[in-house]
């Protein structure tokens, strides 16, 4: 399989159960908990990894568990360390259904906007995740840095 051949099979599979603006589907408790809006920055629930220019979150969500909404600013990298069934909505009333196989993984960028949303393991396994985030406004530093996840994601895991 080649590199692009590769990359096209490691496709995110998310499926929208919700449009934007739309909260009738919601339960009553997620938007009371953005309407108090202590929304955590945290990308995740422990630092594995910090210097100068990036954090390494740890994300382990145990069956039904969801990470509560959190305020993302900061472009990040996360890969899938488990397979299963995940929820996040956001704050806009969008909600997405994501199908993770082990080794998926993404780069989102935040850079001059933020977004906030939750996440939910629907599944019946535990779910693990590992996210970078970038930490800083030097772009040299960002552009470095996705060159090299780019070069990393691009074998098989």
């Amino acid at each position: 399989m080649t590199t692009k051949e590769n990359q096209k099979a490691k496709l995110l599979k998310y499926t929208s159960i919700n449009d934007a603006g739309n909260f009738n589907t919601w339960n009553p408790d997620h938007i009371e908990e953005l309407k108090r809006n202590k929304i955590s920055p945290d990308l995740g629930q422990k630092i594995l990894f910090e210097n100068d220019y990036l954090r390494i979150w740890e994300v382990v969500l145990l069956p039904k568990e969801r990470l509560p909404f959190r305020r993302i600013e900061s472009d990040y990298y996360w890969v899938a360390g488990s397979e299963g069934l995940v929820i996040s909505r956001f704050s806009d009333g969008r909600i997405i259904l994501m199908h993770l196989e082990k080794g998926d993984s993404e780069f989102l960028q935040h850079k001059d906007k933020h977004a906030t949303y939750d996440l939910e393991n629907i599944g019946q396994d535990i779910l693990f995740f590992q996210m970078t985030e970038f930490k800083g406004e030097d772009m040299g530093t960002r552009e470095r840095m996705k060159e090299v996840l780019k070069r990393n994601t691009s074998q098989d895991l």
